[in-house]
């Protein structure tokens, strides 16, 4: 199996169009030490020929165009992306829907509660029906999104997309809006979770044994934004689980038995995105990789 992170920040990439923080700061002046990144991404072959696309990022266009395996091989349309899967309704995983609408057919998967936030906006009807099958999901089902791969969805705790928040918001409960991925293809088992809101028993039991572990690397500490002075959110709030602090998840995932670990979904004022940080060492130190734009594991 082949796995290619083609996006790997969290909401408005990195550098954010409008911040001055200093990370943001060095992504523009110092790319050596914060490398740029776009927005949360990944590409799963179990070939190297056809692929799915796991949440569709804003900059999908210029991911695909970064990844040559994914260009048009064949006639005046054609792409390798046969399908499409989403794991929550967060504009940083939905919005790139819009661009793959050249009437391209592959088939959209998700929950229900995910497509039916997709399929409550209309301009998401730019993916013309009788083009793009929309096919929801049951939680524990696994299914076969490609031929010699196959997916299962599970819930993990988290919360419904900002867009979607309204005063019955429940943050750390286990619902189909937020969703992990059991991908596996050719004997080997790749853990998909870019959205978690607390590490449980259950869930070191459910990635226990996988060959690569890729899992929400929002924020190091819980109040990142608030030292940053750019926000007022803890990650608890945006349901995002710190890698460090009570209940973060390095430790909390210490002793669970893995193959490769890499955090995805890196927002912007996480310290361990500066390349020679004492931040960065000390996730390293701990097994972990951070993971950067076109990173490829072959599993």
């Amino acid at each position: 199996m082949r796995v290619v992170i083609l996006g790997s920040a969290a909401g408005g990439g990195l550098p954010q169009w409008n911040c001055r923080c200093p990370i943001c700061t060095l992504a523009r002046t110092e790319p050596h030490r914060v490398r740029p990144r776009t927005q949360s991404s990944i590409a799963v072959s179990p070939n190297g020929t056809d692929w799915l696309l796991v949440n569709a990022s804003p900059d999908i266009r210029q991911q695909l165009f970064d990844n040559p395996a994914m260009h048009p091989q064949a006639g005046l349309r054609h792409s390798p992306i046969k399908a499409v899967l989403l794991t929550n309704g967060d504009v940083d995983h939905v919005a790139g829907l819009l661009t793959l609408r050249e009437g391209q057919t592959f088939t959209l998967y998700g929950t229900a509660g995910i497509l039916d936030s997709v399929n409550a906006n209309r301009v998401f009807d730019v993916m013309a029906e009788g083009v793009v099958a929309r096919e929801p999901i049951a939680m524990e089902r696994t299914f076969a999104p490609l031929p010699g791969l196959t997916v299962t969805l599970f819930p993990v705790p988290g919360k419904v997309p900002l867009w979607l928040e309204d005063e019955t918001m429940e943050i750390g409960a286990e619902t189909e809006t937020t969703v992990g991925a059991m991908i596996e293809a050719n004997g080997r088992r790749l853990a998909y979770i870019p959205g978690c809101a607390r590490v449980t028993d259950k869930l070191k039991e459910r990635i226990a044994g996988v060959d690569a572990l890729l899992f929400d690397g929002t924020v190091l500490h819980d109040d990142d934004m608030i030292r940053a002075g750019v926000g007022t959110k803890t990650g608890w709030r945006m349901g995002h689980v710190p890698m460090r602090g009570e209940g973060g998840s390095v430790e909390a995932l210490a002793e669970v038995a893995l193959g490769r670990r890499v955090f995805v979904h890196i927002n912007n004022t996480n310290p361990v995105l500066v390349e020679d940080s004492p931040e960065r060492a000390a996730v390293e130190a701990a097994g972990w990789t951070v993971a950067h734009d076109g990173l490829t594991l072959s599993l």
